[in-house]
């Protein structure tokens, strides 16, 4: 049985994370051996696109999967109030 909290996304999350991990365990190599500043900065900026991306993801899917759920529930204008705030949410 699947955890209630764990969306569809989780597993490309994961995937995405472990690869950021071991670009930044390569970056911190890189610092070991003492390359350039330029290389270790380009590096550092691929790590950080990639968690930001992986939070982005979560994040979205979060909004879609949790307040997808209630929607349905909830009065017309109350429902659109989410679906406002859901659209917004795309320009995190």
């Amino acid at each position: 049985m699947t955890h209630p909290d764990h969306h569809a996304s989780h597993p490309a999350i994961i995937k995405r994370l472990k690869r950021a991990n071991g670009h930044l365990n390569a970056v911190i190599e890189m610092i070991e051996s003492g390359r350039p500043c330029l290389d270790l900065a380009q590096q550092l900026h691929a790590v950080e696109k990639a968690v930001a991306n992986a939070k982005k993801t979560l994040i979205h899917d979060h909004l879609d999967h949790c307040l997808g759920n209630v929607g349905g529930a909830l009065p017309d204008g109350d429902r659109a109030v989410i679906e406002e705030f859901r659209e917004i949410a795309r320009y995190l």
